[in-house]
């Protein structure tokens, strides 16, 4: 069985860039992109050289670590959602409002003050460089256009966030689009908000989904991930707000009309009921089985089972096993030891 990661992973230790895992307030934090300018100002034109060595790092050691299918680590983001949105026109990143972020916490947000549009091209450098650290296909990861539109203040569409989702879908589909063109052959969406406002995903997240990915070539491995949330610390408390799992149940069926090829759910810090894989009928499926903010290392036998008892609702060929979500809660030792059950189960599958 094919392994893979989600998207964050652990940042070396001479990496300036502070993202929210690191922050005090966690994943919480009330200032998410706070610093990141100061940082870039500070190394001036050394940075970029950091960070290329360091994306070359970790994912080299996923590679080593069994996974078959890297990330980039996101190593250049303060976050997934914000790195990009700075790389898009009509979000001020200098004018910050405070405003309610996934329904449980108020923070300073970058706020749209015009058409949001696609900027010049950043992705496929970034790809390019973490694709030369290995010969198996490395994933990129693009925030959706609803966690988009929860995590940004909006002083420009107003009430209209149909008309922003397909703004900030038109613009990320350019970017993925460029991203296809340069080579990379696994692009991820990733649309937590999707378990968290089930209606509005129904109603018109799908869709904007699936304006991502127009005309982006089928040779492409189209994916979206959809977790439940982030705890805001490692070890959190039992009632951390997460959305509901059973959402899950609802967006199967909707997502099987939708031009995805793989969808990427959580099951190791909550198990689902496992005939939810067998609504998937369509798409390949990332199962996560390595929890992302328990300090405890999963046991090989465990973790094998679940996948095991998972392959009696899904082919194998469609199961790939992963983490629920990013690393970067873990620290890097701790991933690491993490990375290695989970490749040493997978594979004796």
């Amino acid at each position: 069985m094919l392994t893979t990661t989600i998207g964050a992973y652990p940042k070396p230790a001479d990496v300036s860039i502070k993202d929210w895992f690191q922050k005090e307030g966690g994943t919480d934090d009330p200032e998410p992109t706070a610093g990141y300018a100061e940082t870039q100002q500070r190394y001036e034109g050394r940075l970029e050289q950091i960070l290329d060595r360091a994306t070359v790092e970790v994912v080299k050691e996923q590679d080593q670590l069994g996974i078959d299918m890297p990330t980039d680590g996101e190593i250049r983001r303060e976050n997934y959602i914000h790195y990009h949105c700075r790389h898009l026109k009509g979000i001020d990143f200098d004018r910050l409002t405070e405003q309610e972020m996934r329904r449980h916490m108020s923070a300073w947000l970058p706020t749209i003050t015009s058409s949001v549009q696609a900027g010049p091209a950043f992705l496929p450098r970034d790809w390019h460089i973490a694709q030369s650290a290995t010969k198996k296909p490395v994933k990129l990861t693009v925030p959706g256009p609803m966690t988009i539109g929860d995590s940004v203040a909006d002083d420009f569409y107003g009430d209209d966030i149909v008309a922003r989702g397909i703004a900030l879908a038109e613009a990320l589909n350019i970017e993925i689009r460029r991203l296809a063109d340069a080579g990379c052959p696994v692009i991820q969406v990733d649309e937590p908000v999707f378990a968290r406002k089930l209606d509005q995903t129904l109603s018109f997240g799908l869709e904007h989904l699936d304006r991502c990915f127009h005309k982006v070539p089928q040779s492409t491995e189209r994916v979206v991930h959809i977790c439940c949330g982030y705890p805001d610390r490692i070890d959190p408390e039992a009632d951390y707000p997460k959305a509901p799992k059973e959402s899950y149940w609802d967006l199967a069926t909707g997502l099987q009309d939708v031009a995805i090829d793989t969808v990427s759910i959580e099951d190791a810090h909550r198990p689902n009921d496992l005939t939810l894989l067998e609504r998937f009928t369509r798409t390949n499926v990332i199962f996560g089985v390595i929890a992302i903010a328990k300090s405890e290392v999963e046991d090989v036998e465990a973790v094998r089972e679940r996948l095991r008892l998972a392959l009696d609702h899904i082919d194998p060929d469609r199961l790939i096993a992963a983490p629920d979500c990013g690393l970067g809660l873990l620290g890097r030792d701790l991933a690491r030891r993490k990375l290695r059950v989970l490749a040493e189960a997978a594979h004796s599958l």
